[in-house]
């Protein structure tokens, strides 16, 4: 039997990759608190999202987000945790050991692409520019984060994808929750999209009004499912 020295993610990257773009949706958030961060989680598990990305933001961000992928492992175990806002090689090692199913960063970084790599985890890089794309995708990447969204249109993603078809493009960064704007990103041919404070609003959390981030998952997916069949 084979032995590994390291804690492998429960799924593999492939498999994680075909969940974010089967849903269409990464919700995104941090909390430093491990309950709150338990029910914002479990609010968007409930409303659909089969991913959820956990950003590095805070002291005890790893810690939080260890206590949340036990707690995932005994209350929702096809839940698929991955880490953000990784922007160097040793924080995504210790993610990874943790047990993170993929790694987000802001930007490319090669190291922490080889590191992804060799150890089977889906790495999903920010980039901006049709060179920084490029690059990444020479490194392997599968599914590229468009950031900042907020600067770019739409029609940027139609740009990339003309001379570049089966490029994967996840707009973050000022993604809007409203029908119009998730209608657009997704018929100009993005794949997913990687929403945060929209999607999981600060007052809602401070509410504890997690029934409406659950609401706010389930119409986010229903609008994302809509884009798709007008799409065809």
């Amino acid at each position: 039997m084979l032995r590994y020295d390291i804690i492998m993610s429960k799924s593999s990257k492939h498999r994680v990759l075909e969940k974010i773009l089967n849903t269409g949706l990464l919700p995104v958030f941090f909390e430093g608190d491990f309950e709150i961060a338990k029910n914002v989680v479990k609010a968007c598990l409930e409303g659909g999202a089969k991913t959820i990305e956990f950003t590095n933001r805070g002291d005890r961000a790893l810690d939080v987000f260890n206590n949340l992928l036990k707690w995932c492992d005994a209350e929702y175990k096809d839940a698929i945790l991955g880490a953000g806002t990784i922007i160097e090689p040793s924080t995504a090692s210790q993610y990874i050991n943790s047990g993170a199913n993929f790694i987000v960063g802001p930007s490319f970084n090669s190291e922490v692409a080889k590191i992804c790599h060799r150890r089977r985890v889906l790495y999903i890089p920010g980039c901006m520019t049709p060179t920084e794309i490029s690059e990444a995708e020479e490194m392997g990447i599968e599914l590229v984060k468009l950031f900042p969204a907020c600067v770019l249109t739409p029609m940027f993603v139609k740009a990339i994808l003309g001379p570049s078809p089966r490029t994967l493009l996840m707009p973050s960064g000022g993604v809007k929750f409203n029908r119009e704007e998730v209608m657009k990103w997704i018929e100009a041919g993005a794949v997913a999209l990687n929403v945060g404070s929209e999607l999981v609003n600060r007052d809602l959390v401070m509410e504890r009004n997690f029934e409406a981030i659950r609401e706010n998952v389930k119409q986010c997916l229903e609008w994302i499912k809509e884009a798709k069949r007008k799409k065809g």
